[in-house]
């Protein structure tokens, strides 16, 4: 550690500077319930504070860490024993709602549940949704440029924001806090910022875009008996339900079948022996017309034989049992220790013929292999989760390389929205070209010259 105690401790007081346990008792990767093993954690209260705390780090040249919610997959938020992590617990203020031009100004250690709850309070809401919404932070979701279960219908994080705060490594801050949706003046500096994994700048504050209420909201969960049908019935649900359309949710049988039959942690509320189920959400403002337009989009699919099966959800419970499927990662997780996972995206045409040659791969080279596979289809991103009986570095780099090197020549992506982190640095240049990977190494040499911020994420070290 090439910063004092004392130093941090008088911009940030001694309680909120941390060391040996009280650092080593927390983890940074849920999965593997890895330990943090950084020199030291500094909890700043506001951008001041972070502000000072980097302006004396970048005079001693002492590398940087920044956690939020710490539900990354990438190793991401890993810090060694001569790097400060500087947690965003502390900055979790909701600072202004302005309902009439629909923004919600926040600090970026607010879990994403509590933005969600504080715009509907006000009558609006705020669309970005995924698993872990009750410890995930505002500034891990721009940070990584969040997905989630709604994207088909708005977009990714990047869509959400309209302006933001963010501290250099030299401790100076860019306030940036636009509320208009279109600001034509200059660069877009907030871009430089989102889905940059914290090695440009630390998000200290933001702007979000609200949406209006979808007060009705459809779920049902269908059976698909076969790819093409599946393909087929997200043009038919896009077509019929326009806007509304706000989910569309796959799980391969292998993921289904597991979580129901296999472990019995759920209740199927359709047979098991369908090759493909989809969680499907339509989002409305007036409850009859859009139930009324759900259902009569299903009964045209069925008649289509696009889909062989269905369940409509008629309460609030019934719609949470549907979710509590798809989104058991905990079960996956335990069900198929020790587990392997990944986040892909690929052209939807292609993903039937990755995903089978992909097993069929597996199985060949790991006899006992288990390949199970979900996803958000609707916006090309699947999550594959590998099992082949160890997770040794060895055996992870095997997988990886059958998980990530056909992506190159179907044009698709390493990450679709988990990110890089130090876990797929050696995979960036299956998805970006050499150009790109050139570009942002000079944006990371232009701003942070001495590689204070998060070092080593996404990009390999040339400094």
């Amino acid at each position: 550690m090439q910063i004092t105690l004392e130093a941090l401790r008088a911009i940030v007081g001694p309680a909120h500077v941390l060391t040996g346990d009280d650092v080593h008792s927390r983890r940074v990767d849920w999965m593997t319930g890895t330990p943090c093993q950084a020199g030291v954690i500094v909890r700043p209260a506001d951008t001041e504070q972070l502000a000072a705390v980097m302006q004396a780090c970048h005079a001693v040249q002492q590398p940087v860490v920044t956690h939020g919610g710490l539900t990354g997959l990438v190793h991401g938020a890993e810090a060694s024993p001569d790097e400060l992590v500087i947690s965003l617990e502390r900055m979790t203020a909701i600072e202004e709602i302005d309902q009439v031009g629909g923004t919600l100004t926040v600090q970026a250690g607010a879990p994403l549940q509590r933005v969600q709850e504080a715009a509907k309070e006000v009558g609006l809401q705020f669309p970005l949704d995924l698993g872990a919404r009750g410890s995930c932070t505002i500034g891990g979701n721009i940070a990584t440029n969040a997905g989630g279960v709604r994207v088909i219908r708005y977009g990714m994080m990047r869509q959400q924001v309209l302006g933001l705060e963010a501290v250099m490594a030299d401790g100076r801050v860019v306030s940036s806090l636009n509320r208009m949706l279109k600001n034509n003046a200059g660069f877009d500096l907030k871009q430089l910022f989102i889905g940059s994994e914290g090695t440009l700048g630390i998000v200290t504050r933001a702007v979000l875009r609200l949406q209006p209420p979808t007060p009705s909201e459809q779920t049902a969960m269908v059976a698909c008996p076969s790819f093409e049908a599946l393909t087929r019935l997200l043009s038919h649900m896009g077509r019929a339900l326009g806007g509304s359309l706000g989910a569309f949710e796959v799980m391969w049988q292998n993921h289904y079948r597991l979580l129901t039959e296999t472990l019995g942690r759920h209740t199927p509320p359709i047979a098991t022996e369908h090759p493909f189920y989809v969680i499907i959400d339509s989002l409305g403002s007036d409850a009859e017309r859009n139930a009324t337009q759900f259902s009569e989009a299903l009964e045209n699919a069925l008649e289509s034989e696009l889909i062989v099966d269905a369940v409509i959800a008629q309460s609030t419970t019934q719609r949470d049992g549907l979710w509590a499927i798809r989104e058991d990662i905990e079960g996956l997780v335990k069900g198929m220790a020790p587990v392997l996972t990944f986040d892909v995206s690929l052209p939807i045409a292609d993903m039937q013929r990755y995903t089978d040659a992909l097993e069929a791969q597996l199985i060949q080279r790991w006899a006992e292999a288990r390949l199970v596979v979900f996803g958000h289809l609707g916006d090309g991103n699947l999550h594959i989760s590998v099992s082949v009986g160890s997770a040794e570095i060895e055996v992870r780099r095997e997988v990886e390389a059958m998980v990530y090197q056909p992506l190159a020549a179907l044009g698709g992506s390493v990450s679709a929205e988990h990110g890089i982190g130090l876990e797929k640095r050696p995979w960036l240049n299956t998805c970006r070209s050499s150009a790109e990977i050139e570009l942002m190494h000079t944006l990371k040499q232009a701003l942070d010259p001495l590689n204070l911020l998060n070092r080593g994420k996404v990009l390999q070290e040339t400094f």
